[in-house]
């Protein structure tokens, strides 16, 4: 595919399992936090380079918030897809859902936002495939992102003002 064609959100999608073990954890036996922002950012990362056909690096994330706990022993999966699509920078949402194997219990644990620009060979941003939609869910997700870019923006303008 290339950048005039295009690429859909299925072309880009990524799914991740993850095994919680002792390593991955506190005193308590809960997930560190940085463990979760470490693999959300990793399964951005993958969706962002298939989608751009190269490096991509993360610009921002916007808040994250941990739903229900996360222990060792559990089963962690991540879905990340782009939501949206400009130039050089796109939208990734990540969804993490725990599960626990000896219930059958599944929760969403956390959402978050990523914005990832694209690179060349130089580290310069670089222009990427258009999004191709093919759902109303898509659709929605589209547009959810592009209020979400709007508030990032002002926010970045209002912080380069102080």
């Amino acid at each position: 595919m290339n950048l005039t064609e295009g690429r859909t959100v299925l072309y880009s999608r990524t799914e991740m399992t993850e095994l919680v073990l002792p390593g991955d954890s506190n005193i308590l036996g809960n997930i560190l936090g940085g463990r979760v922002m470490h693999w959300i950012d990793l399964a951005a990362a993958m969706t962002a380079a298939r989608h751009a056909g190269r490096v991509a690096v993360t610009a921002s994330i916007d808040s994250l918030e941990f739903l229900h706990p996360i222990t060792v022993g559990q089963v962690v999966h991540l879905v990340a897809q782009i939501n949206w699509a400009g130039r050089t920078s796109m939208e990734i949402g990540v969804e993490v859902f725990r599960e626990d194997l000896t219930i059958a219990d599944i929760k969403k644990t956390s959402t978050a936002y990523l914005t990832f620009v694209a690179l060349d060979t130089d580290g310069h941003p670089t222009e990427i495939p258009r999004l191709i939609l093919s759902t109303p869910e898509e659709e929605a997700r589209f547009q959810a992102a592009v209020t979400r870019r709007a508030e990032r923006l002002r926010h970045r303008q209002k912080a380069q003002e102080t």
